[in-house]
This record gives structure tokens, sequence and C-alpha cells, in this order.
């Protein structure tokens, strides 16, 4: 499996044409996570189309894991449950190593990743001992 590098690392111009970067992010399906500011002329107030509805509990989100190379993108994997080390090193092993066998078969490209705690995990580091 390719080496690990952290954000502190730097890569020179050849070594970024064989970087993967990775990254997990959650969106909300509906805005709920701030105030909404909805301009309207004093006579209306009360019309449907200057009033904004509001969801309890925040109207769910979705969480997905993704990555991106040089010169394409990688798969956009749906995490159904908390990003810990367990569901990290499944999203790995499942998706990540084999699409950077295809993509480096001799095993020269790099996986850049962010400071996420479940990526230093003891058994995530030794996965890609």
């Amino acid at each position: 499996m390719s080496p690990i590098r952290t954000g502190t690392q730097r890569l020179d111009s050849r070594a970024l044409e064989k970087s993967h970067v990775s990254d997990e992010s959650r969106f909300q399906l509906h805005h709920a996570d701030g105030r909404v500011r909805i301009w309207r002329k004093q006579h209306e107030s009360m019309h449907p189309t200057c009033m904004s509805t509001t969801l309890q509990a925040g109207g769910g989100s979705v969480m997905v894991w993704g990555m991106f190379f040089w010169h394409d993108l990688g798969p956009l994997i749906r995490v159904e449950q908390r990003l810990n080390s367990t569901t990290y090193l499944s999203i790995i092993a499942d998706q990540l190593h084999p699409i950077m066998l295809m993509a480096y078969p001799n095993g020269d490209g790099f996986l850049q990743q962010d400071s996420e705690p479940c990526l230093g995990a003891r058994i995530v580091q030794e996965w890609f001992q």
C-alpha cells in the first residue's frame, strides 16, 4: 500500500501528480443551522413567499467520504454511521485499496489524509504497514 502523508509534509509537483486526497464531510439536508434572512416590504409581512419554514431536529444530514486525484475524481461513499477507526478502515480496505492498486500498480501513489483522530488510530496505522 502507498505511504501516508500528513498535512505538515510538503510535496513537489511530481509527487502531487501521484497523490490522492481524501476527506469526509457532513451535509445538512435542510438549512437549519443559522439565521435566515428574508427581504420583504412592510405590507408583505404575512405573505407566504416571505415566510420560512423550520424543521424540528435540523431535518437530517448525510455524511460522505470521498477522494480525488490529480487528474480525476474518486468515488463518493455514503457513511451510514459515525466515522470512527473501524468504519474508516472498512472504507479504506473496500474502496481505497482497489483504486490505488489500479491507478498505481507499481505502488508509487500517495494518500494525503487530514488530521481526523480516527485516521491516526492504531488499527488504521497497522493496516497501512
